[in-house]
């Protein structure tokens, strides 16, 4: 093996452990309500839609939305990366999230899309989409529309969203899947 080999998959693998930790240090700051934090994971010319461009925008947009529970608990479950080239990357994150509001205890299971890209040696977050399976009372059964949070109440996304999910199903019956959910999505 050579140097250069050496030192690829070397910095293949400290790139590894750096995007491994912005998931967690995500979970941290927002359950921490650390702002600064939190906005400083992502690069500095974030795009945030039509609200516009940079950190102090997403922190605008970020900061009312976590005044509208009160704790949070994420819990980060599993992470896949892959590389595009040797400065860019996605991935998804499984996680398990909690939210207090209004005396209930709200559990969600997210899935999040992000990019990541190393800037002066160091790995951001590009982007960040986020997508759920459901979200209810941790008293309460998910049950399909999967909306139990009335105060966030949209649609769930998964697991319609990825693409192996319709293929899968798309030999089934109706009566094969009524088997299987009172609800099939997808199908």
């Amino acid at each position: 093996m050579s140097g250069a080999d050496l030192a690829a998959r070397i910095d293949r693998l400290e790139s590894l452990a750096a995007i491994q930790q912005l998931p967690i240090r995500y979970a941290l700051a927002v359950d921490g309500r650390d702002m600064d934090a939190w906005v400083g994971l992502f690069v500095p010319d974030v795009q945030c839609g039509r609200h516009g461009t940079g950190r102090a925008v997403l922190r605008s947009i970020i900061e009312p939305a976590v005044r509208t529970f009160y704790r949070s608990i994420h819990q980060i479950c599993g992470h896949r990366i892959e590389f595009d080239d040797a400065d860019h990357a996605h991935g998804v994150v499984y996680c398990r999230a909690e939210h207090e509001d209004g005396g209930k205890w709200i559990v969600m299971a997210i899935a999040y899309f992000d990019s990541y890209e190393r800037r002066e040696g160091e790995w951001y977050f590009v982007r960040r989409r986020e997508k759920h399976w459901y979200a209810a009372d941790w008293e309460e059964r998910p049950a399909a529309p999967f909306t139990g949070w009335a105060a966030h109440a949209t649609p769930p996304d998964l697991p319609q969203d990825f693409d192996s999910w319709t293929a899968f199903w798309a030999e089934e019956g109706e009566d094969s899947l009524a088997r299987l959910t009172r609800q099939p999505i997808g199908g």
